[in-house]
């Protein structure tokens, strides 16, 4: 199944795993910054018409390194999304755990910065423990979520080239 929205696109590549891909206009290093930084990080992650807040963002990206987000929605108790960075390769790839769930769901994510004529292909890798776990994230509308999150990217990106 694909869902598509300006350039982004959101496949399913295997029984485990989604594939996204954004291309945005601007260099690798400015991309790969924005997600390795906190400050900069927490300026676009977060899909504007959802109903979510990040109270908290913390990145220490670097291999061993581990990230927290605290997120809160309406009135019900905070959730945090933890996880540790297996490979930091500035600026062209990062893979880090998604350890929320406990070390029976725990999905990987890889995302690859590839620069070509001040443009930079984002592509966003999540291999998911079962074949529940992307069917149930797909239906419960996060890719649309995704879609949006990479829009602000681009806009996030496009306003920091000034």
């Amino acid at each position: 199944m694909d869902a598509k929205k300006g350039s982004t696109t959101v496949e399913r590549k295997s029984d485990r795993e989604l594939v996204v891909t954004r291309t945005i206009t601007g260099p690798a290093r400015l991309v790969f910054a924005a997600w390795t930084k906190a400050e900069l990080l927490q300026k676009w992650w977060v899909p504007k018409s959802a109903p979510v807040t990040l109270v908290s963002c913390e990145v220490d990206a670097r291999v061993g390194g581990s990230y927290k987000l605290v997120f809160e929605l309406d009135h019900a108790p905070p959730m945090a999304f933890v996880g540790k960075y297996l490979e930091v390769t500035p600026p062209s790839r990062l893979v880090w755990t998604n350890d929320e769930g406990g070390p029976d769901a725990m999905s990987i994510t890889t995302v690859t910065f590839e620069e070509k004529d001040g443009k930079t292909l984002v592509v966003m890798s999540e291999l998911f423990p079962s074949k529940e776990a992307p069917d149930a994230q797909m239906a419960s509308g996060a890719t649309r979520g995704t879609e949006e999150t990479f829009d602000q990217l681009e806009t996030f990106i496009t306003a920091s080239q000034g």
